[in-house]
């Protein structure tokens, strides 16, 4: 899973994404120079801790998020010409996190004067809705020309694209985004290619300071009823940013003590994989326990070539167990005693948390 980091100018990204990936990235005001800081993010499951009293395995390898935070707005990549190399960050990313601040700092005033989370979100959203104006425009101006010298049996094609982007762009141009509008599967299937930005899933962070962590809840509940489509939660960036520094434990204590329970990290990658409609499944092979993402739905081919590609090209079965079963029977051969270690073909729909052995030819 990939996430781009989105947000106006001072709104604290990088704060939130060394807070996410415990780095030490520098904080600093935009810099069009800056390139963009990459990071990943162990995925916390407590299932792996369980299966690995089960296992015994030597290594141990948890699901992973790639964050990138990215410098400056999306207006003004174009203003500035360098939109092309920025730009592929977010088209490429799964989904989008738009940090918007909502804490006061009297030596680092909001470029807009005044903190206000409703402004600032439709600001953002204004910002993906003129990226995705630019490419549909550039690919009309294209689809033109390609009409005047199309032969007969690609006018069809070139029509029906043309049409859904015109389409696309009136709603667009009403400030509606792309995941608000009335499309067919047919039709976001048509899209799938482009990327566009405002039909990405959006996870916003409101960027809190330490005094409103008792409203947190609150501020999070009113942003999400203005934007139901959105994740929303509230943290504070910077003592997250500072607690990330800590080790596990130290953190915890110091979180206890505050009154928080769950780690920033945990927060926003669980609000992803619910925003994407994610699970995870595991396997256990050649000593080695690893977590696996994949989307809700998938079947045991696809989840196999997650693995390796080899395994979905020969898939021939997989020997699944749930979680649930196997903890409550604690090993692999006292679940084959009761009947719950199972045998899945081609159809079979992953589950999360299922424990899994992929059986193919190569």
């Amino acid at each position: 899973m990939k996430i781009a980091i989105i947000g106006l100018p001072k709104s604290g990204k990088t704060t939130v994404f060394n807070a996410l990936t415990r780095g030490r990235a520098e904080v600093a005001a935009y810099d069009s120079s800056l390139a963009p800081n990459v990071g990943v993010a162990k995925v916390s499951d407590s299932r792996l801790v369980a299966l690995e009293n089960i296992f015994h395995p030597k290594k141990v390898v948890p699901a992973e998020v790639s964050y990138v935070d990215i410098a400056g707005s999306v207006k003004a990549f174009f203003k500035e010409g360098i939109g092309g190399e920025f730009l592929s960050y977010l088209t490429t990313a799964d989904a989008l996190l738009q940090v918007v601040r909502t804490f006061q700092d009297e030596n680092l005033p909001h470029p807009e004067g005044s903190i206000d989370p409703k402004r600032d979100i439709a600001t953002l959203d204004l910002e993906l809705t003129f990226s995705d104006l630019n490419i549909i425009e550039r690919r009309l101006d294209r689809l033109e020309v390609s009409l005047k010298a199309a032969k007969a049996a690609e006018r069809g094609q070139y029509l029906k694209e043309q049409i859904l982007l015109q389409k696309i762009k009136t709603e667009l141009e009403k400030d509606i985004p792309i995941r608000q509008q009335e499309l067919s599967k047919d039709e976001l299937g048509a899209l799938s290619n482009y990327q566009f930005l405002t039909a990405k899933p959006v996870l916003v962070v409101l960027n809190i300071g330490e005094e409103l962590l008792p409203q947190a809840s609150q501020l999070g509940d009113e942003i999400s009823s203005l934007y139901p489509r959105f994740a929303v939660v509230a943290l504070c960036g910077k003592l997250e940013m500072e607690l990330a520094q800590f080790s596990d434990a130290e953190a915890k204590e110091f979180r206890e003590s505050m009154g928080l329970t769950e780690p920033m990290l945990d927060q926003v990658i669980g609000l992803s994989y619910h925003l994407l409609g994610l699970i995870s499944f595991f396997t256990t092979a050649s000593a080695e326990l690893k977590a696996w993402t994949i989307p809700s739905g998938m079947m045991a081919p696809g989840a196999a070539g997650k693995v390796h590609s080899d395994m979905e090209k020969g898939f021939i079965r997989a020997e699944t167990i749930s979680y649930a079963d196997l903890e409550s029977c604690g090993n692999l051969c006292e679940a084959r005693k009761k009947g719950l270690l199972r045998t899945e073909g081609r159809n079979y729909v992953i589950r999360d948390g299922d424990i899994i052995t992929f059986l193919f030819h190569v």
